[in-house]
């Protein structure tokens, strides 16, 4: 089981690794769902992150709120892309939709572009997708090279368990296309339950180990 641990700045990358996290997602306010990171602290964490064998993921996100970006958000999100590629990144994790909870397409293929080279999350926007809309996204992403959709099933206030038959639903959808990342909510406790019913091999969570 590969565990992507979500954790806040620099601060607890030492702990989350030395407790066994695999992949790191580096996020500044997670209060907000996570933004991102200044460039000091994205090259310090992927310094050591790569010095200890395991691979980084950044939050490419301006803002907390919506997901709904205007010309200039863009802009400096595909500047932080940028920056996360000359320092060796692994992945990136970001979304864009229009105002309506679809796709951004204009705007996905031109962050998408901006990450060549990095392995490309699109993160928990999905679940602001409706839901009949949602196996349309998952073709979309998996035809424009997203390795992974990281998502809850449903909103973050609904308990991962009652979103499970619907993560079910998107896993079977996604087949090989593309990898459905599970997050939210799940614990140390609950993880190895949550990997077996659904029959992945990778989960994510701020809480998936404890340190």
């Amino acid at each position: 089981m590969l565990r992507e641990v979500a954790v806040e700045n620099y601060t607890h990358i030492p702990q989350a690794l030395a407790a066994g996290a695999d992949r790191i997602e580096l996020n500044d306010n997670l209060a907000v769902g996570g933004t991102t990171v200044s460039k000091g602290v994205m090259a310090e964490s992927a310094k050591y992150v790569h010095e200890h064998g395991r691979s980084l993921v950044t939050m490419i996100r301006p803002r907390g709120g919506n997901f709904v970006y205007n010309d200039t958000e863009l802009k400096i999100m595909e500047a932080d892309l940028f920056e996360a590629q000359a320092l060796g990144v692994d992945g990136v994790a970001f979304g864009a939709l229009t105002a309506d909870g679809l796709i951004d397409e204009d705007a996905m293929t031109s962050l998408i572009a901006a990450s060549a080279g990095m392995s490309v999350v699109f993160h928990m926007a999905f679940d602001a997708i409706p839901e009949d809309q949602q196996p349309a996204a998952i073709d979309w992403l998996a035809a424009h090279h997203v390795d992974r959709i990281l998502t809850h099933g449903g909103p973050l206030t609904t308990p991962i368990e009652a979103t499970l038959p619907h993560l079910q639903t998107l896993i079977a959808h996604a087949a090989d296309q593309i990898t459905i990342l599970p997050g939210g909510g799940i614990t140390s406790q609950n993880a190895a339950a949550i990997a077996d019913k659904l029959g992945v091999k990778e989960l994510h969570g701020t809480k998936l180990i404890q340190f």
